[in-house]
């Protein structure tokens, strides 16, 4: 019997020949992630271990973000507790605020992340790095602790969903309309605690940030990680942006899938996520009745890199955002929002009427720098709808891609960009 992709390196990192799903094992860890709302708890778990320190402090990554630059005393007090954990233990890659980004934005930029990787975090969308060829997952803080003192973790090894993709979406369909169409078609429960693998001819025709964007939701279908093959255009990236070796695997051709499904690229449409389910799903073209919006959010984790800015600001050159509306950018990363100053993509926005802000977390969990009152709607790129999600519990998100979230800025309602 065959392997999956994510079975193959969850073998490897078990020193196992062959697992199969539903089977329990210890790995090796390369990468355990932390942020300022996770990290916290993980130190307080490890003061009852009797090991003390870590396993290696050149394979943790501490991200301050969620609260960054500190919003109140608490978020104070905890990334000053992350600080000085750093400190003491000499953790390599820690960042906080100037040289900090969105954590799964800025890890791969960074070359912490690489094909072939076991990387888990203390944050649920650290599936992204499967867009990388990697096996990774979001886990809570008391395993986030174990793996920062072993270096290791238990797995029930993943079931797998095969989704083949094919052909070459349209002018404005991006990753982010990939993902909102399988969640919506699967359910936010459809890949429960299994593995999607994405594959095809289609996988060519999506770049880098599209498969993030793709991997970084796999969570949102309840799957335990999202993953890609690694191709030339893969290749190309880690050449960029890291010097770490890595391990390319493939599935075998006799690896064993739960469901498979086929998606022709070139028939979707721009998709929107309506409250308060990432999977209540339609088309921009379904929608019929114009939705009044109070607030756009361009940014996150998901859609919060440099083709997702360059892409809001095309729309926007030259135009005004709605009266009434609040746009609000946020650039992934200090690079991201560099490069996006450099080629005029914040003047751009700034002249439209829209605030830029440092690279935060921020509005996505409802933390700050956006949140809504009762009774407002937001369209936005983040991941996350659910009810009080980002302000009032009576408040309303609607997921979009960029290009989206911008032409709805722009018109007032969720509308989807011309031509």
């Amino acid at each position: 019997m065959g392997m999956t992709m994510t079975q193959k390196i969850l073998a490897k990192k078990a020193g196992l020949d062959h697992v199969e799903a539903g089977q329990l094992i210890e790995a090796k860890l390369d990468l355990v992630l932390g942020n300022d709302i996770t990290t916290p708890v993980a130190i307080d778990v490890m003061k009852g271990f009797r090991k003390k320190g870590v396993f290696d402090k050149d394979r943790i990554a501490l991200v301050m973000d969620h609260f960054i630059p500190n919003k109140d005393i608490k978020s104070a007090e905890n990334c000053k507790l992350c600080r000085e954990f750093a400190h003491e233990n000499e953790i390599t890659n820690y960042f906080d605020t100037g040289k900090m980004g969105i954590e799964h934005a800025l890890l791969p930029e960074s070359g912490l992340t690489v094909a072939g990787d076991c990387i888990i975090g203390a944050d649920s969308h650290t599936c992204t790095y499967g867009a990388l060829g990697a096996f990774s997952t979001g886990v809570g803080s008391t395993d986030m602790a174990a793996g920062m003192a072993t270096g290791k973790a238990w797995f029930k090894v993943p079931g797998a969903i095969k989704f083949n993709l094919t052909g070459k979406p349209s002018k404005w369909v991006s990753g982010k309309d990939v993902i909102l169409h399988i969640i919506g078609m699967i359910g936010v429960d459809g890949a429960l605690y299994r593995s999607m693998e994405f594959t095809g001819d289609g996988v060519a025709n999506l770049s880098m940030d599209d498969r993030f964007t793709i991997a970084n939701m796999a969570i949102e279908a309840g799957g335990k990680n999202g993953i890609f093959p690694v191709d030339d255009l893969t290749k190309e990236y880690l050449a960029e942006h890291s010097d770490r070796p890595y391990e390319i695997f493939e599935a075998d051709a006799d690896a064993v899938y739960d469901e498979e499904y086929t998606i022709d690229l070139a028939e979707l449409r721009s998709t929107v996520a309506f409250p308060h389910l990432p999977s209540n799903t339609k088309t921009v073209d379904e929608i019929g009745e114009k939705i009044k919006i109070d607030q756009s959010v361009i940014g996150s984790c998901t859609n919060g890199r440099i083709s997702d800015l360059r892409i809001a600001a095309g729309i926007m050159k030259g135009k005004k955002i709605a009266d009434d509306v609040r746009c609000i950018v946020i650039p992934g990363t200090q690079k991201i929002y560099l490069q996006a100053l450099e080629e005029g993509l914040i003047k751009t926005f700034i002249e439209a009427g829209a605030v830029v802000s440092t690279p935060t977390c921020g509005p996505c969990l409802g933390g700050y720098m956006g949140i809504l009152a009762a009774g407002e709607r937001c369209i936005s790129t983040t991941n996350r709808n659910f009810v009080g999600r980002m302000g009032h519990v009576d408040s309303e998100v609607y997921l979009a891609s960029p290009a989206v979230a911008a032409a709805s800025a722009l018109c007032g309602y969720i509308a989807a960009p011309e031509g």
